[in-house]
């Protein structure tokens, strides 16, 4: 009886034991979320990293950049317009997605509204038919996305130079009408961006005169919010300040090298004064909103004949990549449709081009078979490696007090590298403020150059550095706003 009691208490223990190990290795492998966080629709968003933007218009025809709002809508009149063709270019590009603008600040509809008379349906444009026998770009470009697998956004100016009640009540409620429309009637949409470029000279109904607007308040950006939120609860929101995403501050296409996805939702509004904070946002913002890097392929927003020898190279197309989406940022890129109706030629090869760059670059990961070990780790679910096992919803963490850390990759034999990708589990917030990189380099360890601060990851940090050939390389995190979650590092030799 004796022995069996003994038995039973080496079994309870055994068991106990284990239970409590494996509580611990699970429990204390959650490391708590610092806010602020993103929505999972945040999330989402970033992680289609590049997409397209299409300024087509009035505008086009009439050679300019911000149309007056008195243009004859006659004016517009492609020649064989093939909404298809954009598709499959941005496609080709690597774009996972296109937002379009349905109306400029010249006020002029790109679909057959009904609270208008200045839309397409007065235009010379006899291309296809909606399903009321209208012609409508939109509804064109919603029929090609869903052929072709892209998400779709639009983009609707608040400003309208052309109605004669802008600067007025009545114009607001018009403009809630017309976001309305647009919202309940081209199906999904991932993102609907709001321009920051507010009042100012224009036709309004024929007094041809100067208007101001309160940036803040006049919109009623709440009840516009409210009115995306209700119809597309999918779709994040662009502005200055978000809520969804938020200008980078420039239209050269390249974030902060430190870039916070925060900002302070009270202090940041549309047409915001501080535009230049937005490059690297806020360390002490209350607010997810991570940047979006517009650019244009060209140096203007809408076609110009005169710019068709000035479209961005390939390579500096692949420059604007690694200082966007490499710096914890998306990439929107412009497109201007020419007046055929059509993505040019031009524009349409460089950025094919430019795509092919960036996967050649980034084809192998040469840290997914290496050897990797940490200074510390936080149970094995969260281990190191789990850095390289090419899962996102995996990571490596550090304990709890722990706000620094070192992760080394061997490669087993000297290998050439000229890229480093870093990533944070970001649904638990942004954490890493500075970090280094070493390579080692024959029996010395010597520091990579990348030449650009190393401070924050986010969502996604792309290093460039000249070709080194290393046996191993060490990320070393030396400040963080808490216990460390890096989910993917990798590492690439990019020949060219």
């Amino acid at each position: 009886m004796r022995r069996k009691l003994v038995n039973l208490f080496f079994v309870f223990s055994f068991f106990h034991f284990f239970i409590l190990s494996f509580s611990h290795s699970f429990i204390l492998a959650q490391p708590a979320p610092i806010g602020p966080l993103p929505l999972p629709k945040q999330v989402e968003w970033q992680k289609m990293e590049t997409y397209a933007f299409v300024h087509y218009g009035l505008n086009t025809f009439t050679d300019k950049e911000w149309g007056y709002g008195d243009a004859d809508p006659k004016t517009f009149n492609p020649s064989r317009m093939d909404v298809e063709q954009w598709v499959r270019t941005f496609r080709q590009a690597g774009m996972k997605g296109v937002i379009i603008v349905a109306k400029h600040h010249d006020g002029f509809a790109m679909w057959p509204s009904q609270l208008t008379e200045y839309n397409i349906t007065k235009s010379a444009y006899n291309g296809p038919k909606n399903r009321d026998g209208k012609v409508d770009v939109l509804a064109e470009l919603r029929k090609a996305c869903d052929k072709y697998g892209l998400k779709m956004g639009i983009y609707l100016s608040p400003w309208d130079r052309n109605h004669a009640e802008y600067g007025r009540q009545a114009y607001v409620d018009y403009y809630h009408r017309q976001l309305t429309d647009l919202v309940t009637n081209y199906g999904p949409l991932f993102e609907v961006w709001l321009d920051g470029a507010n009042g100012g000279d224009g036709y309004y109904g024929g007094a041809r005169e100067t208007r101001t607007i309160d940036h803040r308040n006049y919109y009623d950006y709440p009840r516009i919010h409210s009115i995306i939120e209700e119809h597309q609860p999918q779709a994040v929101i662009f502005s200055d300040g978000g809520p969804g995403c938020r200008w980078v501050g420039n239209e050269r296409g390249e974030a902060g090298t430190t870039n916070w996805a925060f900002i302070r939702k009270n202090d940041v509004y549309p047409g915001y004064d501080k535009f230049q904070e937005l490059g690297s946002g806020h360390i002490n913002g209350d607010a997810w909103v991570a940047a979006e890097c517009d650019v244009s392929i060209r140096p203007g927003w809408f076609y110009h004949p005169d710019e068709d020898a000035k479209v961005k190279t390939p390579e500096q197309l692949a420059d604007l990549y690694y200082k966007s989406v490499g710096r914890n940022a998306t990439f929107l890129l412009n497109f201007p449709v020419d007046r055929e109706g059509r993505v040019n030629a031009i524009d349409s090869a460089n950025a094919v081009r430019f795509r092919q760059m960036i996967e050649e670059d980034m084809k192998t990961d040469l840290l997914r078979k290496a050897k990797v070990t940490a200074s510390s780790e936080r149970g094995r679910k969260f281990s190191a490696r789990k850095l390289n096992d090419g899962k996102w919803d995996t990571y490596w963490a550090t304990p709890d007090g722990e706000n620094t850390g070192a992760v080394t990759f061997s490669f087993g034999k000297p290998t050439k590298v000229n890229r480093l990708l870093l990533q944070e589990y970001i649904p638990l917030g942004q954490r890493v403020k500075a970090f280094t990189v070493e390579a080692l380099v024959g029996d010395k360890w010597q520091m990579v150059e990348a030449g650009e601060p190393t401070t924050t990851i986010g969502y996604k940090r792309i290093l460039r550095f000249p070709t080194i050939e290393a046996s191993a390389v060490r990320i070393s995190v030396t400040d963080a706003r808490g216990p460390l979650c890096i989910n993917n590092i990798g590492a690439y030799f990019a020949n060219r």
